[in-house]
């Protein structure tokens, strides 16, 4: 077989691929989470909003308090009891108080033979403004409960406590200090000589008016 004969091999074209293959878009990456991001507000700008959403709501919280308070009604609580003023009467609004001094009262009780105490407070004597008789009147501190309570009669006698210059022991044929006359060995002291001595002077001025009629 001669050379012109034999067939000529033409070269192989390669083909290009009738289309070509674009770049991945955005929807590709948006399957696998990386799709395109949104923009962000700024955070200060967020903060500031919602720190003016703060202000309006207290501005209008106070605005209703406000309100409250000037739609609130006058409430005018009367009492359901009216109470009247009692006056108490002590029984020495007819007399007159002639002296008064601080002192402490003892009472000897002869079925133990010892002294107990009988309270601590003002002594009086006091003139009746009608009879002109004087009594001795003593009332405790704070409760005012009445612990001597007799006429001072001539017959009763002050006598100085063993050991003490500032205070007296004499016998009373009726104390009515526990509401039944009674007879009774009291034992006064003072915080001084000074007021046993007052004490004793005027006990024997009341004994003088005492014996008039």
């Amino acid at each position: 077989m001669s050379d012109e004969t034999k067939p000529v091999e033409t070269p192989k074209v390669e083909e290009k691929s009738a289309t070509t293959q674009n770049p991945p878009t955005s929807n590709v990456f948006s399957m696998f989470g990386g799709g395109a991001k949104k923009k962000e507000q700024p955070k200060d700008e967020d903060k500031d909003e919602e720190k003016s959403k703060d202000d309006e709501k207290s501005k209008d919280e106070k605005k209703d308090d406000d309100e409250a308070d000037e739609t609130e009604p006058n409430v005018d609580f009367k009492p359901l009891v009216h109470l009247e003023k009692v006056e108490v009467k002590t029984n020495e609004e007819d007399e007159e108080v002639l002296f008064k001094v601080r002192a402490k009262l003892f009472k000897f009780f002869a079925d133990s033979k010892e002294w107990k105490e009988r309270g601590t407070g003002d002594v009086k004597f006091l003139k009746h403004k009608t009879t002109n008789k004087v009594r001795l009147l003593m009332r405790r501190d704070k409760t005012l409960k009445v612990c001597a309570n007799h006429f001072i009669s001539a017959d009763y006698e002050l006598k100085p406590n063993v050991g003490s210059d500032r205070s007296w022991v004499y016998n009373v044929t009726a104390d009515v200090s526990e509401g039944e006359p009674e007879a009774a060995t009291l034992a006064i002291r003072f915080g001084n000589k000074e007021n046993a001595d007052n004490f004793k002077a005027e006990f024997e001025k009341a004994q003088e008016l005492n014996k008039k009629k």
